[in-house]
């Protein structure tokens, strides 16, 4: 079960300036800091279930969530991993529309609960506010817009190497020359992200790994070559 934990003031925060509260103005802060909740989830706890009514937002003090969509089949798809500042389940608030995905807990994690009133009332009372959460949305469009197109036009090896390099830059660990992937994720869960079968993607990681791309440490990956990995995915194209 989650554990509402004391709240520490918003100001106090290291991730704050991680999100999109980092340059709320101080009244601003002193709402959020007496509204909110700060509650501790364990690792495979279900944060919000698609299709329910959001009643706030989430800021994610510490961990890591898993944001995927359940087709009629039953696969699932992971659309994002959130870290420390992100915030989760604000598109649907304010599209006034129930959750379009499920999270998951993947990290034990320290998330703040901002009521919707709270939330509500700061983004129409502090216009910078308003004016970077209308960017980031607009942001996030464009990058669903590239992971459509990606799917339609690259490889899944294309697919995997873009993956990795993303994985290794946002949670990556320097060692060395190397970067170690500090988040241990299932086979199951990277072919998730790739959008294929877990057996091409443990193929492909066998690969990767002979051709010396990559390295592995049980789950974890290191990150061996990441210019090979860029050059694969056509990330300068």
């Amino acid at each position: 079960m989650p554990t509402k934990i004391k709240n520490s003031p918003c100001d106090l925060c290291a991730s704050r300036k991680q999100s999109l509260f980092s340059e709320l103005s101080a009244p601003s802060v002193c709402t959020i800091s007496e509204f909110k909740n700060s509650i501790s989830h364990k690792k495979g706890q279900i944060l919000y279930y698609e299709g329910t009514r959001p009643l706030g937002v989430f800021c994610i003090k510490s961990g890591v969530v898993k944001v995927y969509k359940t087709a009629s089949n039953g696969k699932s798809q992971i659309i994002h991993l959130a870290k420390a500042g992100d915030f989760l389940g604000y598109h649907a608030l304010l599209g006034e529309e129930n959750y379009s995905n499920t999270a998951m807990i993947i990290e034990d994690a320290t998330i703040c609960f901002i009521p919707r009133e709270a939330f509500l009332g700061t983004l129409f009372s502090d216009t910078p506010f308003f004016k970077r959460v209308t960017k980031a949305l607009s942001h996030e469009i464009g990058v669903m817009e590239e992971k459509l197109t990606d799917a339609s036009q690259k490889s899944i090896r294309e697919r995997l190497a873009f993956v990795l390099l993303q994985l290794s830059q946002t949670f990556g660990v320097e060692g060395d020359e190397n970067k170690k992937i500090d988040l241990i994720l299932s086979r199951e869960e990277i072919a998730s992200i790739v959008g294929t079968a877990t057996e091409s993607v443990i193929r492909l990681l066998s690969e990767f790994k002979k051709d010396k791309i990559i390295k592995l440490e049980g789950k974890k990956i290191i990150v061996i070559d990441q210019r090979a990995l860029a050059r694969m995915s056509d990330f300068y194209a």
